[in-house]
């Protein structure tokens, strides 16, 4: 059966409009409420990333303040350190004069005696970590009296036997009178690393 419109042109051609301006507004609406979706979505991201460096910040001023306490620790420890390295600055090279005088009451023969011993420490101090027998850090001089020249030789050895007192010589020995055999002699001794006390050698206690 044919079906025949009756209404005017006019009257279909508004229709028509009608129709596409309410799909418009339609589709319109649903794209402003997706956009406001999105919108609501971004804005409770942007809260939770906000609360999240908020609490951060807080962890950061805690651990800070943490930091700040423990930091006089830190300030002593460097001004230990300080004065340990200027302590070792100080006593590197040193030498015990009190054990050397009790080695040489060993080692100086019964016919012999001292009449003056002198000690001097080198400019030129061990570094730590030097070798034992390394550089000569100072030596000993001694002046004194023995009887026979076997002595002297006894002497002599005797002070090499000593740990750190190296290279033993004499300056000079003279006979006090003809056929007295007693000889005034000048000798003595150079100093290693291995004479030095442990703090002078860098070895910490």
């Amino acid at each position: 059966m044919t079906q025949v419109n009756l209404l005017p042109p006019e009257l279909r051609a508004r229709e028509v409009t009608r129709r596409q301006t309410s799909l418009v507004v339609v589709v319109g609406v649903g794209v402003i409420a997706l956009v406001g979706l999105f919108y609501f979505f971004q804005v409770m991201n942007l809260s939770r990333a906000q609360d999240d460096l908020a609490a951060q910040e807080a962890d950061n001023a805690q651990l800070q303040a943490q930091i700040d306490e423990l930091q006089r620790f830190a300030d002593l420890q460097a001004q230990l350190a300080a004065r340990q390295a200027l302590i070792r600055t100080v006593f590197t090279g040193e030498i015990s004069w009190s054990s050397a005088l009790l080695d040489v009451s060993r080692v100086i023969p019964t016919n012999a005696y001292l009449t003056s011993l002198i000690g001097a420490v080198s400019a030129a101090a061990p570094t730590e970590g030097a070798p034992a027998a390394g550089p000569l850090i100072g030596n000993m001089s001694f002046t004194g009296q023995v009887l026979e020249t076997d002595t002297l030789a006894s002497w002599l050895t005797r002070l090499e036997q000593v740990n750190g007192w190296v290279n033993a010589w004499f300056n000079s020995a003279t006979e006090s009178a003809p056929f007295t055999r007693i000889y005034t002699f000048t000798s003595g001794v150079d100093l290693t690393a291995e004479a030095t006390t442990r703090r002078g050698s860098g070895v910490q206690p």
